[in-house]
């Protein structure tokens, strides 16, 4: 996950791309791998604020709950 969350930061930051939805699933028993599809659209300053510069997607606490669908990421700012 937080390779793939790297990789999205990094589309960010080469190609201003924006995810909008991210549909993502553990693949094995226990889940070792994921397997997602994200869709998004280009920055554009004039409909998108800009905030706070994500610099980093961290392991750092990171959580995983696969019952109900939900992850905790941080990342570094």
């Amino acid at each position: 996950m937080v390779a793939y969350l790297t990789e999205l930061l990094l589309l960010h930051e080469t190609d201003a791309f924006l995810a909008r939805e991210i549909r993502a699933h553990p693949v094995g028993d226990p889940p070792t791998a994921l397997v997602a599809s994200v869709t998004g659209e280009r920055f554009d300053p004039a409909r998108h604020e800009s905030r706070t510069e994500v610099k980093a997607v961290t392991l750092h606490d990171l959580t995983i709950d696969l019952a109900r669908g939900r992850a905790r990421v941080i990342v570094d700012i």
